[in-house]
């Protein structure tokens, strides 16, 4: 009964830390909307793949090599920053060519990169580092986890309602469950308004150009200050 319970709670975990608005889930929405499900599915299939990376350099205790190492944070925070503002062109660039006669098609057709996006952004988003090393580590380690307090806006009031132990095999086998549902789900609810609203996939990807362009600012930005910090 108790792996029953740590498995449910390594989805609801899952659930919890992929579904918030971000640079991956901009991404898998930009590519669900124009080349289809298993578009989005595949870029999903990346960010996951990144936090398969993490969960192994986890155990392996190299993540907290990052914590110790603030010009290597900084960064991988200047680099991310860098490739969101990079794919927000392409996303801008997407929404143009849409404008133009044929042009919907011609981004339609293009081979999607979107497991190598997603993959690359997800392992020099801080973030995702911040995660593993803290609560990421903790999912290792015996002891014990608040799970809806993670939640996003709700999390405050629900702690303490549902802690469950931690270092149990069922409860990483769902928290990577958890994401794998919401990378299934998300981009068909996105194909399927798609379909129900034409004009839909130039909308989400002008969405996704603003979403990953303010994170490629603000990214640039913490990278800049620590800079500033350190050489003043």
């Amino acid at each position: 009964m108790n792996g029953v319970v740590s498995l449910l709670a390594g989805v609801v975990f899952g659930l919890a830390l992929a579904a918030p608005p971000g640079p991956m889930n901009a991404i898998i929405a930009e590519e669900a909307a124009w080349r289809g499900w298993l578009a989005g599915l595949t870029a999903g299939l990346g960010a996951a793949s990144a936090d398969a990376v993490f969960f192994v350099l986890a155990y392996l205790g190299v993540v907290s090599m990052v914590e110790s190492l603030p010009a290597l944070r900084a960064a991988m925070v200047g680099l991310g920053g860098v490739l969101m503002l990079y794919f927000a062109y392409g996303a801008a660039n997407g929404v143009r060519a849409s404008f133009r006669p044929g042009g919907g098609s011609r981004v339609v057709a293009e081979e999607s990169k979107g497991f190598r996006k997603a993959f690359v952004l997800a392992l020099t988003n801080p973030y995702q580092v911040l995660f593993w090393l803290t609560v990421g580590v903790g999912l290792l380690r015996p002891g014990t986890l608040d799970v809806l307090s993670w939640l996003p806006l709700v999390g405050a009031d629900l702690a303490g309602t549902f802690v469950v132990a931690t270092g149990s095999p069922a409860l990483i086998v769902g928290f990577f469950a958890g994401i794998g549902v919401w990378i299934a789900g998300f981009p068909a609810s996105i194909v399927l308004a798609e379909r129900r609203i034409e004009t839909l996939a130039p909308v989400i990807a002008a969405l996704s150009a603003v979403v990953l362009a303010g994170f490629g600012v603000y990214f640039l930005y913490d990278a800049g200050s620590f800079v500033y910090a350190a050489t003043a």
